[in-house]
């Protein structure tokens, strides 16, 4: 039985992760992140241990000392925390001292190389999950329009520039116009903001970077995501095939068909 760290931030992503390790006979050892964890992880995981985003030494020494060498990033970790007025440790402060830019790629590769330096390796997040990436083509609800098939041409080409820059990696688009862009808010405000700006019948497209590093960013999308397309009135989401995690999958399509919600895999 090997030892496998779960580093876990928000949403369900992390509970996922977490069975599917178990199920294949590991034992699940949880850095649950204070400022993002659900206490509910406490049911499923063999070891679970609520430290600050800040803390990365004592993270590091809790991995060693549970004989973890295989560490999984799972769920959401928002940007904006490092803005905030969380306490850091020396090694926290060192890694943020070493940045050449704030970037959340910089970050996640700097964090990955410290823990590479004591010995643990950081694997893809989806790894465990193969089976809940988006396949290719209508997923869920009606066909769309020609119109609307070139919105989401167009906001594909404009989501793939956008991420390429790591800025976000989600644009919201209707009649060839960009409504809003993701940043540092995440794709639920960036959706919210453009229904504001737009009103009804935008499509949303969310894409991996080009060249994505995996280990650490994954696109998902989720049932809290069908109710925020709903709530704002969204006709359609594409999202990039074989790169997207849809969690809890089967619920996701139901409820985006009887949401009169369009996903797409693209």
């Amino acid at each position: 039985m090997e030892s496998i760290g779960l580093i876990s931030g928000n949403n369900r992503f992390p509970f996922l992760v977490a069975q599917e390790i178990k199920k294949r006979g590991n034992r699940v050892v949880c850095i649950a992140l204070k400022e993002e964890a659900n206490p509910e992880l406490e049911r499923i995981c063999d070891k679970i241990y609520w430290l600050s985003v800040g803390k990365f030494q004592k993270i590091i020494d809790v991995l060693k000392n549970e004989n973890v060498k295989t560490i999984i990033m799972a769920g959401q970790v928002k940007h904006s925390i490092i803005y905030s007025a969380i306490s850091m440790d020396w090694r926290a402060i060192k890694v943020m001292g070493s940045l050449v830019n704030k970037k959340a790629d910089t970050i996640l590769k700097t964090i990955a190389n410290e823990f590479e330096k004591d010995g643990m390796h950081l694997i893809p997040s989806h790894v465990y999950l193969t089976s809940l990436l988006a396949p290719k083509g209508l997923i869920s609800g009606k066909k769309l329009s020609s119109d609307e098939s070139k919105d989401i041409e167009f906001g594909y080409k404009i989501a793939k520039a956008v991420a390429g820059f790591d800025i976000g990696q989600t644009v919201v688009v209707k009649d060839k116009s960009v409504l809003a862009v993701e940043s540092i808010e995440g794709t639920d405000e960036c959706i919210k903001r453009a229904y504001k700006l737009g009103g009804e019948n935008s499509v949303v497209v969310k894409v991996a970077k080009p060249n994505q590093d995996f280990r650490f960013d994954v696109p998902v999308i989720g049932t809290n995501t069908i109710d925020i397309l709903k709530e704002n009135k969204v006709r359609a989401i594409a999202i990039e095939t074989g790169v997207t995690l849809m969690l809890n999958k089967d619920e996701i399509i139901e409820k985006a068909k009887r949401a009169g919600v369009t996903i797409l895999g693209i």
